[in-house]
């Protein structure tokens, strides 16, 4: 999948591996691994365990941007720039949730003074790096337009997520986008319904079967004992999993 991305956005280089996790990642910020970070939408110093490394993490880095939609908070102490970003009842997009249905997000209202969209301030900042042909984006139904065509892209049905049928809308059309869930296909009346993934008992896998996966258990790397007996579990709950 990596070399269809990188042909599709023309792309000299792909990363070879995946990213540090988020511990791991104020980890190697601590040691002086990693001189810039930009947070968006997230408050590590209190969502994240082991305050104190992330606090001394963030003061030991070069440069620390943080997007948010307040004006202060534990994490924003420690930003030498801070970005005004839009909150949920300003964005403009798309969501997907958990059972694979897309649905418009319109915002109630508009963006309270200087703040911008996240792809907004992304593209601001590509433009000002020299990437703006990569990120000429005016409307999230653009946005949106590339996702959709990448799910396509030398797509022989061997991948589920397979938007082809929602490209090439305009922004009214786009805008005028009923929910809709993936695997898509169409019916005799050119509306689109969706198809139960795997029902043809064909799994997403080289031999089409489903696997069985045998893992080994991994006990806590933090366990009660006589002189620690309780657990600290600090902002995670059903309904609100960040700050």
């Amino acid at each position: 999948h990596r070399e269809n991305v990188k042909a599709f956005w023309q792309s000299p280089a792909m990363p070879e591996c995946g990213g540090l996790k988020a511990v791991d990642l104020f980890s190697a910020m601590d040691a002086g691994q990693i001189k810039f970070v930009w947070i968006m939408g997230t408050n590590p110093v209190v969502s994240m365990p082991y305050r104190e490394q992330v606090e001394s993490a963030l003061k030991k880095c070069d440069m620390v941007v943080v997007s948010d939609i307040v004006q202060s908070n534990d994490t924003l102490a420690f930003a030498d720039i801070a970005l005004p970003a839009t909150g949920w009842s300003e964005k403009d997009g798309t969501v997907t949730n958990s059972e694979r249905r897309i649905s418009r997000q319109r915002g109630i209202m508009p963006p309270p003074g200087e703040a911008k969209h996240d792809w907004q301030i992304m593209c601001d900042v590509a433009n000002k790096m020299g990437f703006a042909s990569g990120f000429s984006y005016s409307h999230p139904s653009e946005v949106f337009d590339e996702h959709a065509r990448l799910t396509a892209y030398k797509n022989d049905g061997a991948r589920l997520l397979n938007l082809a049928r929602l490209t090439g809308k305009s922004q009214a059309q786009y805008d005028a986008m009923a929910p809709v869930q993936w695997p898509l296909t169409i019916n005799s009346d050119k509306t689109l319904s969706a198809v139960r993934p795997f029902h043809n008992k064909v799994f997403s896998t080289p031999t089409g079967k489903a696997n069985f996966v045998a893992v080994r258990f991994l006990p806590p790397t933090q366990v009660t004992s006589n002189a620690f007996p309780f657990v600290l579990n600090s902002g995670r709950m059903r309904d609100q999993w960040h700050t």
